[in-house]
């Protein structure tokens, strides 16, 4: 139950951060302002404060991490496989014994 409100909440705070940085305005031009196309910002320009959604994706990035790992050892609680670190089975058989020998029975007549 605990496993399943922690995967809940993680979608949430996912689907909010992937919301958030598609909110926030561009910084600059992109490659446009390698090539002098973007010169109305400046390489060492006045930085503007922290708005309220560049806080909000640096809180929401610090969730999606710790929510990974959360559930990444979360997830580890179950069994493991012969494919990822478990042990393979033993495939390897006995060789078939011989019966014992019986002596034969004894006729009567000889």
């Amino acid at each position: 139950m605990l496993y399943y409100a922690t995967v809940t909440l993680y979608v949430v705070v996912c689907l909010t951060l992937v919301l958030v940085v598609l909110l926030q305005q561009g910084k600059g031009g992109g490659i446009a302002s390698a090539f002098g196309g973007g010169g109305s910002q400046t390489a060492f320009g006045v930085r503007s404060g922290a708005s309220v959604l560049t806080r909000a994706t640096s809180v929401l990035a610090v969730l999606f991490v710790v929510g990974a790992l959360i559930l990444g050892i979360m997830g580890r609680g179950g069994g493991g496989s012969s494919v990822i670190g478990g042990r393979a089975p033993q495939s390897q058989q006995r060789p078939a014994q011989p019966a014992p020998a019986q002596p034969a029975p004894a006729q009567p007549g000889q």
